[in-house]
């Protein structure tokens, strides 16, 4: 009997394209792509050229708007320097998302812009990632 992970990774490294094509299928494409892997200018590879999708909707979004788990647990935070457990839902991730898009919108951030935020792995962290 072949071990499922070992059968997965064979096809990985044998039929890329087939092996990705197939796993980007369980997210959500605002518009499907074109070629799954362009290697015209190796060893500059491109993926799923032409597709459009976004992170965090495929993060957060879906999960709420398009398969009803908005109030499934969607992340654990466990502290083991300050003995803090917090449990976001999807539904709780979202909305803080947005809040803080919101807020970097209103100090005046707009698409293309860079921003850098320097913070330790807590959940803020993992929401300034998100917008």
């Amino acid at each position: 009997m072949t071990n499922p992970y070992e059968a997965a990774y064979q096809q990985s490294i044998q039929d890329p394209e087939t092996f990705w094509a197939k796993a980007a299928e369980d997210c959500h494409w605002f518009q499907k792509w074109d070629k799954v892997l362009d290697d015209s200018a190796k060893p500059f590879y491109r993926w799923f050229t032409g597709g459009k999708i976004n992170t965090c909707y495929n993060a957060l979004d879906y999960h709420v708007d398009d398969r009803g788990r908005g109030g499934r647990i969607a992340l654990i935070y466990d502290s083991p320097v300050t003995h803090t457990i917090k449990k976001y839902t999807y539904a709780e991730l979202r909305d803080i998302v947005a809040r803080f898009a919101g807020a970097l919108r209103d100090l005046g951030v707009t698409k293309g812009d860079r921003v850098i935020i320097y913070m330790p792995m807590i959940p803020e962290a993992l929401v300034s990632m998100s917008p």
